[in-house]
């Protein structure tokens, strides 16, 4: 499971990437920008808690700071705007990813004991 985890949030590590500095035609659109941003990331940080469970301080950091990086790295493309609230939006939705991994982890290993 944590081999699997592992791979899957790579794999949205790299949708992630291509999204973000895509220019903005190749990017692909499902819905509102802001909910697509909030589901990648939760996921995103979904799979890194569960692939990663012991380091969730280094997780969270993790998915925060790929936030920003890809955030700041839209501000020297001229097709692409980087802007704080979109930012905002992402790190907040990994963070959460990565708490309800973790609760449901620990409520789970407290019901089996």
């Amino acid at each position: 499971m944590i081999l699997i985890s592992r791979l899957v949030s790579v794999f949205l590590l790299s949708l992630i990437i291509f999204a973000t500095l895509s220019p903005i035609g190749l990017r692909p659109h499902l819905g509102d920008p802001n909910l697509e941003r909030a589901v990648a990331y939760l996921l995103f940080g979904a799979a890194l808690a569960l692939g990663f469970p012991h380091h969730t301080w280094r997780t969270t950091f993790f998915v925060v700071g790929v936030a920003v990086l890809l955030e700041a790295l839209q501000l020297i493309d001229p097709g692409r705007h980087g802007r704080f609230k979109d930012m905002a939006v992402k790190a907040v939705a990994g963070i959460l990813g990565v708490l309800i991994i973790t609760i449901a982890t620990r409520v789970l290993r407290r019901l089996r004991a």
